[in-house]
């Protein structure tokens, strides 16, 4: 261990292949020039790759497959074994990411006031929860832990609003938006100026009802230009959609590809990106989407794509329609007839292809690693 460098901990559930856990990965890349740094799960389930140097301790040798009870169960025998860690490891703060951690890192702020604790909300809180239950759980501790630490960051303007008008917490907050690594290879604008038989969509995420891929088959119904569509991730919802797919006769027009290891190399096929979210914390699908240089589409929920696409500018979208915002195309919730018009906009504008194309490349570099992490370095040491 480095003498002159603090000592960092990053608290998690685990490294699953999620959007969370994809922003610990990045980040710990960049925090160990500066901390000696120790990542902490819950579970040990790690899907990334975890920068040389940085050390490893798991909580639990449980599946993270548990019953909601059973993790708020564990972390009474979690809170033991990482404030003996983080006593006997000298740290000097500890980060933590999504609800249990949270929960987990207010405790350590009740007893140890000496390491500063720092929260990081990572979806929309009111509608980020899995039961009712689950709900009134978060709205009673969230109160009492939350606002035990230090601070807390969150990807989004509207998850801290949330925190405050619906949860009551109080300390003081910061948005720090998710980091990428910018890709090798990307789209040749100039490549979709040009008129196309058909247009390929494409679109990455869970197969789940949040993610609402079923707005996007139901657009390409009764159209006279034959869409192309790939849809990336798998899921609860495969059987449910693949049965949609063929009750609406689309099997020639969609392709479920399940989950896939190089998602930038089935990007760069494409023409446009569609995200059609009921709610996002901050869309790691879509950013992605823009750093390969592909004009992107995307339901206006919250929090994210307003962020992202219109530089936060709210915007009034009638039902059936879509917006021209200055990064990309906006439309409501759960409009397929929106998205239909939309879609049919790339696919008839091949100059609009080539400008999003040039506008998703330029926005996407605000968000390269190493302009975040030093956001995220002075909101540490502020």
């Amino acid at each position: 261990m480095n003498t002159t460098k603090p000592n960092i901990s990053i608290l998690s559930i685990t490294l699953g292949s999620g959007g969370a856990e994809k922003v610990i990965s990045l980040l710990l890349k960049a925090l160990k020039a500066n901390y000696n740094v120790t990542l902490v799960l819950f579970y040990n389930h790690i899907h990334f790759t975890i920068p040389e140097g940085v050390k490893v301790v798991c909580l639990s040798n449980a599946s993270p497959a548990r019953p909601f009870y059973a993790k708020f169960s564990d972390l009474v025998s979690f809170k033991k074994k990482y404030s003996a860690f983080i006593k006997a490891e000298k740290i000097d703060i500890s980060v933590s990411f999504l609800a249990f951690p949270n929960l987990l890192n207010g405790m350590i702020a009740s007893t140890n006031t000496k390491v500063k604790t720092i929260i990081s909300e990572r979806g929309f809180p009111s509608d980020n929860t899995t039961s009712k239950l689950s709900l009134y759980i978060s709205k009673l501790f969230y109160p009492i832990y939350y606002n035990k630490c230090t601070k807390l960051f969150s990807n989004s303007v509207y998850i801290n609003q949330d925190l405050k008008d619906n949860f009551g917490v109080t300390i003081p907050m910061d948005v720090i938006y998710n980091p990428i690594e910018l890709p090798v290879q990307t789209i040749n604008p100039e490549t979709l100026n040009k008129d196309l038989k058909s247009l390929k969509i494409i679109t990455a995420g869970t197969l789940n009802k949040r993610k609402n891929h079923i707005m996007i088959i139901r657009a390409l119904q009764d159209t006279a230009t034959p869409y192309q569509l790939t849809i990336l991730g798998g899921g609860p919802l495969e059987n449910y959609l693949t049965e949609e797919i063929s009750t609406l006769k689309l099997t020639q027009n969609v392709t479920l590809k399940g989950k896939v290891k190089n998602v930038n190399d089935h990007l760069l096929s494409h023409h446009c990106f569609v995200l059609s979210s009921f709610t996002e914390g901050f869309p790691n699908a879509l950013i992605e989407a823009m750093a390969i240089g592909l004009p992107c589409i995307s339901t206006n929920c919250l929090s994210g794509p307003l962020e992202l696409l219109n530089e936060n500018e709210d915007v009034h979208i009638k039902t059936g329609t879509f917006y021209i915002g200055k990064y990309g195309l906006l439309i409501n919730n759960d409009d397929h007839e929106g998205l239909k018009k939309a879609l049919a906009y790339f696919n008839d504008h091949p100059l609009e292809r080539e400008k999003y194309s040039k506008l998703s490349l330029q926005r996407a570099k605000e968000y390269e690693l190493k302009s975040i992490y030093s956001k995220f370095y002075k909101f540490l040491n502020n």
